[in-house]
C-alpha cells in the first residue's frame, strides 16, 4: 500500500548514520543521497526518506516499524541502534499484546521518534 514515507530531521548527517546502521542488520541500505533528502530501501527501491528540516513548528513523534525476517534481526537492529546511543523504549520481546508471535524492539532516533524492527515469525 505504501510507496514511501518520509521524517524531517533536524541533524540529516547524524539521522543518516543512525539509520545507516540500524537498517544494515534488516537488509536496507541507503540508496539515494540527493543532499537535503537520503533514501533507504531494498531491493532498488527508496521507500523510506529522511530529510532536512524544512516545514512545520515544533516537535511531533512519529512512528515507524521496520520489518525484520528473523527475531536475530530485531536483536542486530537492536544492538546497532544502542551503539548509536539511541534511548531505548523496549528491548527486544515478544508482545503478546500484539500476537504470539510479535517479536520487537523500540528506540528512538536522533529526533526522538520511535523506531521499530519487528518479526512476525515464530522461532
Amino acid at each position: 500500500m505504501l510507496d514511501h514515507v518520509g521524517f524531517q530531521c533536524s541533524d540529516l548527517a547524524a539521522s543518516g548514520a543512525f539509520y545507516d546502521a540500524v537498517l544494515a542488520p534488516l537488509g536496507g541500505s541507503r540508496l539515494m543521497d540527493v543532499k537535503v533528502a537520503i533514501g533507504y530501501g531494498t531491493g532498488g527501491h527508496a521507500d523510506f526518506w529522511i530529510s532536512e528540516l524544512s516545514e512545520g513548528d515544533g516537535f511531533r513523534e512519529s512512528h515507524i516499524a521496520f520489518a525484520a525476517r528473523s527475531r536475530s534481526e530485531v536483536d542486530a537492529f537492536f544492538e546497532a541502534a544502542v551503539a548509536q546511543g539511541a534511548e531505548v523504549l523496549h528491548e527486544p520481546r515478544i508482545h503478546e499484546e500484539y500476537h504470539e508471535n510479535y517479536y520487537g524492539a523500540f528506540v528512538r532516533d536522533p529526533d526522538g521518534n520511535n523506531v521499530e524492527a519487528v518479526s512476525h515469525r515464530p522461532e
